[in-house]
């Protein structure tokens, strides 16, 4: 027989002793790659995003929609790489967001992008502030969250404690961002009292500009003298409470009026705009101890891109344990509330340990069949694949992760067919002992060799093209493909060079002295061929009974398809990984105080402490929690305001309990939904999604040439939603009203006061917004001390308080802010969203039931859609996109 490319490189192997060597270097260097991965939670996905942030005081969504939104959104719409550009235009700013195409390069987008920009601010309307670029990749998911808390300590305490602690947690190695989230910083407020001010003669402007101007400091210059130079210094900055005290704001009757006597200083936390908090669940060992919520802080940390998460989130923790020592008190404690690390290292641990059952399940199988020998053949060739593909996966900088380790698995049954089809074949021709074992392992190895090859190459091009998959799904999900396929490639490698020796040092058997020799079995005398022969005989020879397997055959294909449009098999994409943590998103509505949306949040925490499954809790609320990969996406870090909340829920280990993660989220849902529509609260419970990020499960896009009447449709496809099966947390991006109330100038009566409409808004903007005039220069702070202006919240909850606020005219006369405006009651406007150049309203829903597939969910509401009523001359046109 001639020798082909099989027989050919297997000749080489089989007698040479350098294929023991190159198995124990594959193996070596296999082990050392394992070790020098880095491992993560989630695969590297290599697409550009950016956030661009832009300020327009004083003007209403349109305004900032017409001059400021559309004008970036076409100059970045032109940016070669751009895919998507989404923008939101709200009151006095805006927002756009883009995203490249999956696989651009990350450093020269963003500077096309910074250019493009940079470009064309001198087209851009007097007064709109500078971009602000902030870039995004999935190295800002924090991979490690620690929450302080103690009985003892209040917010205020915890949050100064958090910064020491950041500071050191920033000097370990591959740590990129950290935050803290929750607390109160330092803060001096100057509380006025408006009628000593009055009655002093001055105004809320008049006393900022002089603390402003007497918390100055400057090098003036300097001097000679007698070959001596010397420097002046002129001023001095307010350090302390004291200073700002003891400042002279006015002069009444030639006597000085001093900070002091008309307002009251106050250094200390600041107004709370968010409340954090921390609780303990049934499953924990300190509940019974500790049966409250308690005040926290949490600090989360980012790793750099490439950094091992498992790694990192060791030191860190051996370092805060460390702290506890010199930095960290006794009564407060420090909660692993978010550890990727541990979860990517068991996971790893996790699809290792299967892989290996896989290896062994195979062995076992061969051995049954062939062999201890033949099994010891295959349990060495498989491993060394892996360890070979491992490098691979170091060479093309992968993390393990679980889409590369269950690239592994999914191939470990394919793997190992080529060193089965060698190894079998060498066995078998062994047995036949027509030829020398050399001789003969050659001639099997050659016999099948050509077709494992090509078998090989055929399975790699039916998976390789899922590389290829558009949008994220595709980086999220190519690391398989790939994987998989250069697994096959180095399984073939092997196939042809470890096999054959390995065979030949196993597979031949030696003759036993004394013992007669058996004659080989002929094939067709074999059990195998036997059977085969039963079954497809009939079939060869009887065109009827073929005919008949093969319309059986269609009719069970059609069947199984069938299965789909009958719901008998529900179809889903993905199925939901078995996390330890989900969270609870909650969304009052537009006006809602900060205090109100806290008892919600508390009573819905309450209900959440009460489960069995639940480790602890934290709850955000007024800002957002540390987001997950999900909420990197749907922008979750944006979130803040007094009318939202987040609850992130930390459950028992999955190895210590029977339910998943997603039956957990289920069962609790209908009981926070219950305490949610007692609020008139928007709750939704969300999960870290099995595959890559997107916006919903269920994301309606309504288009149209009026955006009234697209708010209206998409009130009615919500409704529709509500109202469809298994169809839950349903959403929509549509501010809730909130009153406002416009104080209208009225500007003859203005000037005739003596008074102009700059002095009116800048003072009712200093009054009512907290707004810092100058900073506390104190050399022990670590960091800035704002000093603040304000009025005594008493003194300005009713309209009645903040109209009768006065501001001192030309005349010296102490003017009411009531005399010069009218008040106009008036709703806000809403923000206005767009998508790639066109205003879009969003309807967001998930799925949870019976039937969790999306794609049921809009084939049930397509009927009900078409009954939606539009105005006359509109239609409504469906498109379902990726």
């Amino acid at each position: 027989m001639k020798e082909g490319l099989a027989g050919k490189i297997a000749k080489g192997f089989i007698g040479s002793k350098l294929t023991v060597l190159l198995m124990i270097v594959f193996m070596v260097i296999g082990v050392y790659s394992s070790f020098q991965i880095p491992r993560e939670e989630e695969p590297q996905i290599n697409v550009p995003m950016a956030d661009i942030f832009v300020g327009y005081p004083g003007a209403n969504p349109t305004e900032v929609e017409s001059r400021v939104i559309k004008p970036l959104e076409k100059l970045i719409s032109n940016i070669k790489g751009v895919e998507y550009v989404y923008s939101t235009s709200m009151k006095e700013q805006g927002m756009v967001i883009v995203q490249f195409y999956v696989g651009e390069d990350i450093e020269r987008s963003f500077v096309k992008l910074y250019n493009e920009i940079n470009k064309h601010m001198d087209e851009m309307p007097a007064g709109v502030t500078f971009p602000l670029v902030k870039t995004r990749s999935i190295d800002d998911v924090p991979m490690l969250g620690l929450t302080l808390w103690s009985e003892n300590y209040d917010d205020y305490q915890l949050k100064q404690l958090a910064q020491e602690l950041t500071d050191e947690i920033e000097k370990v190695g591959d740590v990129s961002a950290t935050q803290k989230i929750g607390g109160r910083n330092r803060q001096l407020r100057v509380v006025l009292d408006k009628e000593k001010l009055a009655a002093s003669g001055l105004d809320f402007l008049s006393v900022s500009e002089m603390i402003r101007v007497n918390n100055q400091q400057l090098v003036a210059g300097s001097f000679d003298k007698n070959d001596t130079e010397f420097l002046i210094e002129t001023g001095k900055f307010l350090e302390s409470a004291e200073d700002v005290e003891n400042l002279v704001v006015g002069v009444q009757q030639n006597r000085p009026i001093y900070l002091r006597q008309i307002a009251k200083i106050q250094d200390g936390p600041e107004i709370p705009k968010n409340y954090v908090s921390l609780g303990f669940g049934q499953a924990s060992e300190d509940a019974a101890q500790y049966n409250s919520e308690y005040p926290a802080v949490t600090i989360s940390i980012a790793k750099r891109k490439g950094a091992d998460a498992m790694k990192i989130s060791d030191i860190i923790l051996e370092k805060v344990e460390h702290l506890r020592t010199n930095l960290i008190p006794d009564d407060v404690h420090v909660e692993v509330t978010r550890n990727y690390g541990e979860t990517a290292s068991q996971k790893v641990s996790e699809l290792l340990l299967h892989l290996l059952g896989a290896i062994l399940a195979v062995t076992l199988v061969v051995m049954l069949a062939m062999g201890w020998r033949g099994g010891l053949v295959v349990f060495l060739s498989v491993p060394i694949t892996f360890a070979l593909t491992l490098l691979s996966y170091y060479i093309l900088d992968y993390t393990l992760n679980r889409i590369t380790l269950f690239a592994l698995v999914f191939v470990t049954g394919i793997v190992v067919d080529d060193s089965i089809i060698i190894a079998e074949n060498m066995h078998r021709h062994f047995k036949m002992k027509r030829l020398p074992f050399k001789q003969a392992a050659i001639y099997a190895i050659n016999e099948v060799g050509n077709p494992t090859i090509l078998a090989t190459l055929t399975v790699i091009a039916s998976v390789l093209p899922m590389a290829f998959v558009s949008g994220l799904m595709g980086p999220y999900m190519s690391p398989m493909p790939i994987g998989a396929s250069i697994a096959m490639l180095l399984s073939l490698f092997v196939a042809l060079t470890i096999t054959p020796y390995l065979g030949v040092l196993f597979l031949r058997e030696k003759e036993k002295k004394g013992k007669p020799v058996k004659e080989p079995k002929l094939l067709e005398d074999t059990f195998i061929y036997r059977m085969y022969a039963k079954f497809e005989t009939p079939l060869i020879e009887n065109k009827k009974k073929r005919w008949l397997f093969l319309g059986v055959t269609f009719l069970l294909l059609m069947g199984s398809v069938g299965m789909f449009f009958t719901n008998s098999v529900a179809v889903k994409m993905l199925p939901f990984d078995n996390k330890n943590e989900f969270q609870v998103v909650i969304d009052m509505p537009e006006g809602t105080t900060l205090e109100r949306t806290a008892v919600v949040a508390k009573e819905i925490s309450q209900f959440v402490a009460m489960q069995p499954q639940v480790v602890n809790y934290q709850s955000y609320v007024g800002t957002s929690a540390p987001i997950t990969f999900n909420g990197l996406v749907r922008h979750y870090d944006l979130r803040g305001g007094s009318n939202m909340a987040d609850i992130q829920v930390n459950l028992t280990d999955k190895k210590d309990r029977k339910d998943q993660s997603h039956d957990i989220a289920k069962a609790f849902r209908p009981g926070i939904q219950k305490i949610a529509a007692k609020f008139g609260a928007n709750v939704k419970i969300v999960e870290v999604p099995p595959g890559p990020p997107v916006l919903s499960t269920i994301v309606a896009e309504i288009y149209g040439p009026d955006y009234k009447t697209q708010i209206e449709v998409a009130d009615a496809v919500q409704q529709i939603l509500i109202n469809t099966d298994d169809v839950v947390d349903v959403d929509w991006m549509v501010e809730a009203d909130q009153t406002e109330y416009q104080f209208v100038i009225n500007k003859e009566k203005a000037m005739l006061y003596g008074v102009t409409p700059q002095q009116i808004t800048q003072t009712m903007h200093m009054a009512l917004s907290e707004h810092a005039v100058t900073q506390l220069y104190d050399e022990d702070a670590s960091r800035q001390v704002q000093l603040i202006v304000s009025l005594d919240e008493k003194e300005k909850s009713t309209l009645q308080d903040i109209s009768q606020i006065k501001i001192q005219s030309n005349q010296g006369n102490m003017v009411p802010v009531a005399d010069l405006i009218e008040i106009k009651e008036t709703i806000r406007d809403k923000s206005i969203y767009r998508k790639n150049q066109k205003r879009v309203v969003y309807v967001m829903a998930d799925m949870a039931g019976a039937l969790e597939s999306p794609v049921y969910a809009i084939l049930g509401m397509t009927d009900k859609l078409k009954q939606i009523p539009l105005p006359e001359g509109y239609s409504l046109e469906e498109l379902y996109i990726k």
